[in-house]
């Protein structure tokens, strides 16, 4: 974290000094409805933009109190601490280390552990699996964003009756808002509310009313199998009962035991009966008493007295998607690399999106709802402010409902497979360890760091993959150790890539290369800033740092204490802000006290080096060689568009 940039400041650093002027609540850049995972992603996302103009509004009278979703993936702890607040949650949170297969023994019928393995792999990612409350997820990202620059608090109590697009040119979508918090206490005017903006995003859940004013549905089918969930405080004498434990009984059906932060309660997922057709889950009259008594039958000769039920629930096994996360292209599959003139496909930019469960459902027992709804958000929200505020083309927000609806469909697909291996009845004890085998093949999965983006205006090719064999283009950028040159600091270089928008530029010097004028990485950092077709000078407008579109970073292969701050170039130690300090957090060397090389690590070609270029959303756009400028500056050339006036 930086700060002092414009002087000294005292008090909170994470209090941003500025504070947005009020503007219209009726004409607004972006819309969003729905304050859940993937409402608050969004919002704090484009809060780290003080020119644009947000508004968020939720049904509910106000901040959740107790969350359905707990599971949080390393992925989605590698975004929240771009976020900032990643420390929090991992104070807070259980920790999944381990987890544990329970199903009959062969000889005896007796419940027995068959396995206990380590639930994510080394080096998977530098962050745990853990458990935590979604409500206090969305309280940390309120904090972000009752702490920016806008002061962002969400509208509660106000209910989204109604969204079309009009004929505006500025404001060319419309909604329709009624209070929903009147009470006979304290009524509230019902009048309604219309609401224009740029852009309206539904994160309104899987009754969404956005996407119903599309005529959109979710379609698919359940598996009429009924299960029931609750959070309780209880004593057991099950010996594993505070390890992530997946239990096969003979009789009794399945039982999924997921410890909860704090050290005392635990969540259990419950296997009940088949539904009949049309028969739904409110239709059985499951109660707290249902499911501990299934639960105490699931685990027997285990003892369980459940003192108190948190929070339960019913719910049927269902997976569902729509088939557009847009309004404008029915054409998922199309290609999106081309520009039509305009920028935009079918000759109309979206204007409408849907996110998290407004657009697919699944069952709760892998643990992806929350995190592939936060996954959504996160790879709109900077593709929305780059476009609005004129840094790329429109065509850019195609790529959303192509790169996510792909990605909800391979969770839809897995979601099937792990759902019905969980509720088999093994005939055999081969047939019992198919699901612990492929819940071990898929932990990366679930972990959210297989995800890979498919080539696009925004990614690139793998013509030079070679060059970072476990840098992976369309994958996440994959962090590793390092030390910071200008302090000593040990620190994980993915940390760098924080929440804020830009675009980053990291260089992998080639051997030899410590920045020295002439070598290959001085060469790139001129080419980048001072040529006219560098992105740098061509895409920066005047009046702001030098890495405020793009951030270059690099990572030199000798001793930090071997290099020479001096000889960097002056894009790696840029002067910034209203007194021109210098920022001295632009390079980084390996660390090899606490891990491999990183070089060595993430396959970087010593002799060649490598460039590798970083969405916003932390996704690899390229790996391109250090001296092929003309990619690099294609890269960005057939995304963004040149500001009025440009540095340089």
């Amino acid at each position: 974290m930086q700060y002092h940039q414009d002087g000294f400041r005292p008090g909170n650093p994470s209090l941003a000094e500025q504070v947005v002027p009020p503007r219209s609540r009726s004409n607004v850049d972006v819309l969003v409805v729905g304050s859940g995972p993937a409402g608050l992603t969004l919002a704090a996302q484009l809060t780290a933009f003080p020119g644009l103009s947000v508004r968020i509004v939720e049904q509910r009278p106000g901040p959740l109190q107790v969350g359905q979703a707990d599971g949080i993936a390393c992925r989605s702890m590698e975004m929240f601490q771009a976020f900032g607040f990643a420390e929090k949650v991992s104070k807070e949170a259980y920790w999944v280390n381990e987890t544990v297969f329970w199903r009959p023994d062969a000889a005896t019928g007796r419940l027995a552990r068959a396995d206990r393995i380590q639930d994510v792999e080394d080096d998977l990612s530098e962050m745990p699996h853990v458990i935590l409350s979604q409500a206090r997820v969305h309280d940390f990202y309120l904090e972000v964003m009752a702490q920016s620059t806008h002061r962002l608090v969400p509208d509660y109590g106000c209910q989204l009756i109604d969204v079309k697009r009009t004929g505006d040119v500025e404001y060319p979508v419309m909604a329709t808002l009624r209070r929903s918090d009147s009470t006979a206490d304290t009524p509230t005017d019902d009048t309604p509310e219309v609401v224009h903006a740029r852009y309206i995003v539904g994160c309104d859940g899987a009754r969404s009313t956005v996407r119903r004013a599309l005529g959109y549905r979710l379609e698919g089918e359940a598996a009429r199998q009924l299960w029931g969930v609750m959070d309780v405080l209880a004593v057991t004498d099950f010996p594993d009962v505070r390890l992530k434990a997946a239990i096969q009984s003979a009789d009794h059906g399945s039982l999924l035991i997921i410890p909860r932060e704090g050290g005392f309660m635990v969540r259990m997922y419950i296997e009940l009966d088949e539904l009949d057709d049309g028969e739904r889950a409110g239709d059985r009259g499951v109660t707290p008493e249902t499911l501990i008594a299934k639960a105490t039958a699931i685990l027997s000769p285990y003892t369980l007295d459940v003192k108190e039920v948190a929070w339960w629930s019913a719910y049927e096994i269902g997976q569902r998607l729509s088939d557009r996360f847009d309004d404008v292209s029915s054409d998922i599959s199309s290609d999106i690399s081309g520009d039509d003139g305009d920028g935009e496909r079918s000759g109309r930019t979206p204007r409408i999106f849907i996110a998290g469960d407004a657009c697919h459902t699944h069952s709760p027992k892998a643990g992806q709802g929350m995190n592939v709804g936060m996954a959504d958000a996160f790879n709109l929200g900077w593709k929305l402010a780059s476009v609005i505020e004129g840094r790329s083309r429109p065509a850019l927000l195609h790529t959303y409902t192509e790169e996510r609806h792909a990605k909800a469909k391979e969770l839809i697909d897995f979601d099937k497979v792990i759902s019905s291996l969980f509720s088999a009845k093994p005939t055999s004890s081969q047939e019992a360890e198919q699901f612990q085998q492929y819940f071990q093949k898929q932990a990366r999965y679930t972990a959210g760091v297989e995800t890979r983006y498919e080539p696009s205006m925004i990614t690139g090719g793998v013509a030079t993959q070679h060059l970072s064999s476990g840098l992976v283009v369309g994958m996440r950028f994959h962090s590793a150790p390092v030390i910071r040159l200008a302090d000593a600091k040990p620190m994980q270089l993915g940390h760098v890539l924080e929440a804020d928008g830009r675009w980053r530029i990291i260089v992998f010097a080639p051997a030899g290369d410590r920045g020295q004028a002439g070598g290959a990485v001085a060469q790139l950092c001129s080419f980048l800033a001072d040529d006219p077709a560098g992105p740098i000078r061509r895409y920066t407008p005047d009046g702001v740092d030098v890495d405020d579109v793009i951030d270059v970073r690099a990572v030199f292969q000798g001793s930090h204490r071997d290099m020479d701050l001096g000889l960097l170039p002056p894009l790696l130690t840029p002067t910034k802000g209203r007194l021109g300090v210098i920022d001295y957090q632009k390079s980084f060397c390996p660390d090899v006290r606490n891990g491999p090389d990183i070089f060595d690590q993430r396959g970087i070609d010593r002799d060649a080096g490598a460039v590798i270029v970083v969405r916003p959303d932390q996704y690899i756009a390229d790996v391109l060689s250090i001296t092929d400028r003309a990619a690099l500056a294609e890269r960005f050339d057939q995304l963004m568009i040149e500001p009025v006036t440009r540095s340089g």
